[in-house]
């Protein structure tokens, strides 16, 4: 009897019975669908673009562990190979939702980003987790960190590129934040090209850039390889930043509400699952690491996801401000100012030419309502206020109170 069953249990199976035990939900609970009749998910099955960053791990586990079943839809998890095609694919509705620049939303729906469609962010998928990659070339000529970069620059004259990947999106405006606080203006000191994610560190070794913004694991894979160095993490450009988003369409999510907010619910759960124990992060890592994931060795990814850091030039570190899915829903609500920042950069760097309302998009655009019924339904926590305030690298305040005047402030700009 034993040897006949042997062939049915799976990977899967036992990467969700480890769900069940670790969320305590029952067999016969999880058998129920939560949203019933009038509530049920107007679409039971739904694709959802990723591309391959540790940051996807909250929408492939959901799939994986069956978070997504309890709640009655089905996640396909899509693997894409740039931005462009994640936004291209959302806009044209061959995907329902995608692990999500939160600037690509923000771009699109404000037609800086290519095709101008009504956008909607559902939740955030993490917080920190990034950082910024400067060739083993560079640092061998002294160039670590930010003023050691722009010393260099000044007295070593020529054409210094650096690599984002996506012109509105987090690591374009992680970035021009850090380049423009150590006197470096983006647009005028260096060239700034886009480059996919996976296709980073292969572009480094070649020599088709100095540097790079980018999420894990392509960063550490860059000092495992022996051709980069963490120049600064993007959680010490800002602390708890919003990072990746669940991206739809505005007009999707009207036409399927309940099933935005059962997917949304899902991967709340699923954040929580990776957040809960050093075991299930671990998991997490073996599970995405795989070919159909992230494709890369465990080793790329179980570091940092544990805060545990090394820079490439022997310094090491344990940083409590590391990648987080969770945080009982602190890290996943979708804070109209979060929203606001980055159109507040898109300001700053000439990609929005006029000032917009920017608290009228943040609410357009923010679906706070739907995240609040998933948060709900996920027994997950939700922050009392909409707006919250952060401190950046250089000691500046953004507290989403005057944005016009925010976007305005800074010294070195567009």
């Amino acid at each position: 009897m034993t040897e006949l069953l042997k062939p049915s249990i799976t990977r899967r199976h036992v990467l969700q019975a480890a769900a069940v035990g670790a969320v305590g939900i029952s067999p016969a609970l999880r058998a129920v669908v939560y949203a019933q009749g009038s509530d049920a998910p107007e679409k039971k099955e739904v694709k959802i673009g990723f591309i391959p960053l540790t940051d996807c791990a909250s929408v492939v586990m959901a799939s994986v562990l069956g978070f997504d079943k309890k709640h009655g839809v089905t996640i396909v998890p899509t693997k894409e190979a740039s931005w462009a095609g994640v936004r291209d694919k959302l806009v044209s509705g061959e995907l329902d939702f995608a692990h999500s620049l939160y600037g690509l939303i923000y771009g699109v729906h404000a037609g800086t980003a290519g095709p101008k469609k009504d956008m909607a962010v559902l939740m955030t998928l993490n917080n920190n987790g990034q950082a910024i990659t400067l060739s083993k070339k560079l640092a061998d000529k002294g160039a670590v960190d930010g003023p050691s970069l722009a010393k260099l620059m000044k007295t070593d004259k020529r054409e210094y590129t650096f690599a984002q990947t996506f012109p509105t999106g987090t690591h374009a405006m992680w970035l021009y934040y850090w380049m423009a606080a150590n006197g470096i203006n983006p647009w005028k000191d260096a060239k700034v090209i886009t480059v996919p994610p996976p296709q980073m560190v292969a572009n480094m070794r070649v020599g088709n850039m100095d540097g790079f913004c980018v999420g894990e694991p392509w960063n550490h894979r860059a000092i495992i390889d022996g051709i980069g160095v963490t120049a600064i993490t993007t959680q010490d450009i800002w602390k708890d930043h919003p990072e990746k988003v669940l991206g739809s369409t505005a007009e999707f999510v009207k036409k399927n509400p309940n099933t935005a907010r059962a997917v949304t619910a899902a991967i709340l759960e699923a954040g929580k699952w990776i957040d809960a124990s050093l075991s299930n992060k671990a998991k997490m890592a073996e599970t995405i690491a795989d070919k159909s994931y992230v494709n890369t060795s465990v080793d790329a990814i179980n570091q940092r996801i544990l805060g545990r850091y090394q820079n490439g030039m022997g310094k090491t570190w344990d940083d409590p401000n590391y990648m987080k899915f969770s945080g009982d829903g602190a890290v996943n609500f979708p804070y109209l100012s979060d929203g606001m920042w980055f159109l507040t950069q898109h300001k700053r760097w000439g990609l929005i030419k006029d000032h917009v309302d920017y608290l009228a998009m943040a609410k357009q655009v923010n679906h706070i309502d739907i995240y609040k019924q998933a948060a709900s339904a996920a027994k997950v926590s939700v922050p009392k206020d909409v707006m919250r305030s952060s401190k950046m690298m250089d000691g500046v305040v953004w507290d989403g109170k005057d944005p016009a005047k925010y976007a305005d402030s800074f010294k070195v700009k567009a």
